[in-house]
């Protein structure tokens, strides 16, 4: 007999084979996406573990294609991947934590309606805590392929699973301004299994940390090639060109720029509404032939002026070794999933 759900069929194996007769708990969809629901994924199962440390291991049914083979790509299985996420509990624990189902069909979500998927390295900072009832410091989360159920075969293609890692505000930083990859080996060495932990502190309170990732970031550059931010634009004013950055982003800008441009590596800094490609040699200001794309080509002593004026209080800026450029530091809010404003920056 031919199972309606052979890619569903397909995850039940890998993870049968990684939990034998355990049955998990599971929370179905009631509306499926594909019936026109307002959640991506048809479901979400939970495997309570007690090794390396008390946690639930949680896997996605919807990333990927579950019943019929409907993308035009042989070789994967809708987008590819599937979520998992491990998420520390008390080993008391027994009935799985619904903001976690929650959040996973936030993510899958966000794919279904922009198109832009997730891989291994990817990272994203949440504007917010990753579980609204908690008071944590995780704040941001990265990528890498779950070390236990890998890459799967299945009818429709491959799936990868990927691990989504819980991260603090600094950590998320480190991962921008050096690598994730490096990062998140760090991040094991002191998280077992890279379970989220909403309690913890950031590893980079660390002395040691904080030296290897600062050691990293002179030895390797940065590994991240564009940003995508709210808060960041630019406009002509008069004589001058005026960037605009969010005081919660100036940092982070400021420090990936000290990881691409000395290194002779470009970064790409994307708004909502238009985008700077900033790179290293003869200075210049000016649009190419995309007119909603500034080029800015900085040389040692720009890029230490814009550096210093790239500070998270509001206020409006010149760059002197940087003619025409004007910063303006703008405010910003960080809210919570209801829109409510927790606290201010800048």
């Amino acid at each position: 007999m031919t199972s309606d759900a052979p890619g569903w069929d397909a995850i039940d194996a890998a993870l049968d084979r990684l939990y034998p007769g355990v049955e998990p708990k599971h929370l179905a969809t009631i509306v499926k996406w594909r019936l026109g629901g307002p959640d991506p994924l048809d479901g979400t199962s939970f495997y309570p573990r007690l090794d390396p440390v008390p946690h639930w291991h949680v896997v996605t049914f919807g990333m990927s294609e579950l019943y019929e083979k409907e993308s035009e790509d042989p070789d994967e299985s809708g987008w590819g991947f599937e979520f998992t996420f491990r998420v520390r509990r008390d080993p008391a624990e027994t009935e799985p934590p619904v903001w976690v189902a929650n959040f996973l069909q936030n993510l899958a979500r966000y794919v279904f309606q922009t198109g832009n998927w997730f891989e291994a390295n990817h990272h994203m900072d949440l504007n917010g805590p990753i579980a609204l009832e908690r008071e944590t410091l995780i704040r941001a989360i990265a990528f890498t392929e779950d070390p236990e159920l890998g890459t799967i075969a299945t009818p429709h293609g491959t799936v990868q699973f990927l691990q989504v890692v819980g991260l603090t505000l600094d950590e998320y930083t480190a991962t921008q301004t050096w690598s994730v990859r490096e990062f998140l080996e760090l991040l094991a060495e002191r998280v077992p299994s890279l379970v989220t932990d909403l309690d913890r502190r950031s590893i980079t309170d660390d002395p040691a940390v904080a030296d290897a990732v600062a050691d990293g970031r002179r030895r390797d550059g940065s590994s991240t090639g564009s940003l995508a931010v709210a808060e960041f634009g630019w406009r002509p004013d008069g004589d001058l060109i005026r960037l605009t950055v969010g005081a919660h982003i100036a940092d982070r800008v400021a420090h990936t720029l000290l990881g691409r441009l000395p290194f002779g590596r470009p970064l790409v800094v994307n708004g909502p509404d238009s985008t700077v490609v900033f790179s290293s040699g003869s200075y210049s200001v000016g649009t190419g032939e995309d007119p909603e794309a500034l080029e800015v080509v900085l040389t040692d002593e720009a890029l230490d002026g814009l550096i210093g004026v790239l500070v998270p209080v509001s206020g409006v800026r010149t760059v002197p070794t940087a003619p025409p450029l004007v910063v303006e530091i703008i405010r910003s809010d960080i809210r919570d999933h209801d829109g409510n404003v927790v606290t201010t920056i800048g």
